[in-house]
């Protein structure tokens, strides 16, 4: 390799890159703490983003299906005005849908909890009558109680020490959690606000990022750039779309078989397993130990066979309904929905199987496309290869 400058500039960035990486691994935990400050900074930006992603789902909907048509096309005022009536649509509806879930599970979760007290003040007696009869009619407990020595005082002093600490603690628990809410509240307004800006003016805040990666990054790089976003942007709302409609699907499916079954709380039951099905794949599994719980204190004999409904159910909607209409709303085959949802909920939780198949999506829609074009362009050369034989063998048969 000849050392002239541009190759000597080459090794000087390499050199310097390297330096950078061995700093960085030598001061981790100094650049873990760095990255940690600087995302405290900005996640009420990122969940703003976030906010501003799920809710244009609907508002460009709205938008669409409302203003767009012939009749309010050339109304100027109409148009100036369908940005915003559209999110304010959109955030009533969002708003509605969770009063009335509120509306729903509340009420009867209270009446619940008011049956549940009424059938523990009847266990009491029952279990205090087992107890007085276990211990009057069996000689070996009584004789092993009276073995034992229980230091009274020492007792007494463990648990008053214990709740003089417990006081502390309770007392800055509080006002930990009093400071965490009061921090919460404070980054969700903060996370609104940029989201209702972001969604009234993305498409100029769209023109001045693609202005910025053409300032800084060859075309070439901006059109890839532009390329993976549109698909990213794509996938996650088509699996935004479709995760909704398999929650509505399978909250109906519950409420017909609850009903048809004379299962108590159908209303109550379908509405909680619909919400819960949001996550993908397990969460209806919070819904069934919540609607289980709730019908085991009217009859247990249904409760288990609401368990057995759930598990038939369930192996409906995740072998038949989850993958077809989840997976073909966001173009990926249902083995890898089943993979995405795995490794996800085992990297991140629940955040991870939200967000990890519209990813595996993306990543497999783009290696699709370089496998099919690498094969496409193998082809070309095999073909362009064997033209040259025939043209070598014509010509050699021409000379014989």
């Amino acid at each position: 390799m000849k050392l002239d400058k541009e190759n000597m500039k080459k090794i000087k960035e390499l050199i310097v890159f390297t330096i950078i990486i061995l700093i960085a691994l030598w001061n981790y935990l100094l650049i873990f703490q760095g990255i940690r400050f600087v995302f405290g900074i900005i996640f009420p930006f990122l969940l703003g983003g976030a906010i501003a992603f799920v809710l244009n789902v609907p508002m460009k909907f709205l938008e669409e299906k409302i203003f767009h048509n012939r009749y309010l096309e050339d109304n100027r005022v109409a148009q100036k005005l369908a940005r915003p009536l559209s999110l304010i649509l959109t955030l009533l509806i969002v708003i509605g849908i969770v009063v009335l879930v509120m509306f729903v599970v509340i009420p009867e979760l209270g009446t619940t909890l008011l049956s549940l007290g009424k059938t523990i003040q009847e266990f009491v007696p029952v279990a205090q009558q087992f107890l007085e009869e276990l211990f009057t009619n069996n000689s070996e407990v009584r004789a092993w109680l009276e073995n034992l020595n229980i230091d009274v005082d020492r007792v007494l002093n463990n648990s008053v020490s214990f709740f003089q600490s417990g006081a502390g603690n309770i007392l800055n628990s509080t006002m930990s959690a009093i400071g965490s809410i009061v921090s919460g509240v404070t980054t969700f307004v903060i996370a609104f606000v940029f989201a209702c800006y972001v969604l009234l003016q993305k498409e100029k805040l769209t023109v001045q990022v693609t202005k910025v990666m053409y300032a800084f990054l060859s075309e070439k790089r901006v059109e890839w750039c532009l390329e993976v976003s549109s698909l990213t942007a794509k996938s996650f709302s088509s699996f935004l779309t479709g995760q909704c409609v398999e929650a509505l699907i399978l909250g109906m499916m519950f409420f017909i078989a609850m009903n048809i079954f004379n299962m108590p709380y159908a209303l109550l039951v379908g509405v909680l397993i619909a919400f819960t099905a949001l996550i993908p794949i397990f969460g209806a599994f919070i819904g069934c130990i919540v609607g289980a719980f709730l019908i085991l204190m009217v009859d247990p004999l249904q409760a288990l066979g609401f368990v057995v409904m759930f598990l038939v159910l369930q192996q409906i909607e995740g072998n038949f309904i989850y993958p077809k209409v989840v997976g073909s709303s966001v173009g990926l085959p249902s083995i890898w929905v089943l993979a995405a949802v795995t490794i996800g909920g085992s990297l991140m939780g629940v955040v991870g199987m939200l967000i990890f198949i519209p990813i595996v999506s993306v990543v497999y829609n783009l290696f699709r496309a370089s496998v099919y074009k690498r094969l496409r362009k193998k082809h070309r050369d095999i073909r362009t290869a064997e033209k040259e034989t025939d043209k070598e063998t014509e010509t050699n048969n021409v000379k014989i």
